[in-house]
Formats: structure tokens, C-alpha cells, sequence
């Protein structure tokens, strides 16, 4: 079973909710979209970096 399932498996619909509502209150509606923005840009970097140091292993 991977983390995910796990995950999912610990936190419910009310609890995922919860945190949804908690994360409008704190933020806003208008400062999400920006959040994700950046969130997806940071996740899109680690992937190439790991992406080439994995590369660079290959070729030694």
C-alpha cells in the first residue's frame, strides 16, 4: 500500500473539508489561486532537478 492510500485512509471527507474552510479563512479567495501558482512552479523545479541528477547518475 503506498502513502497515499494510507493517507487517505486517516483523513475523511469532514476532516479534508476542515482544512479546505481553514485555508479560505486564512488566505482568501483571491490570494489561492496565487498559492497554487507557486506551489505547482516549486513541484514542477524539484521534479527537473531530480529529474537531472538522476540523469547525471546514468552517465558516470
Amino acid at each position: 500500500m503506498n502513502a497515499f492510500n494510507i493517507f487517505l485512509g486517516l483523513v475523511g471527507p469532514w476532516q479534508i473539508a476542515i482544512i479546505v474552510a481553514l485555508v479560505l479563512l486564512m488566505f482568501g479567495g483571491r490570494k489561492i489561486p496565487e498559492l497554487m501558482r507557486g506551489l505547482g512552479t516549486g513541484i514542477k523545479e524539484f521534479k527537473d532537478a531530480t529529474k537531472s541528477d538522476s540523469d547525471e547518475d546514468t552517465k558516470s
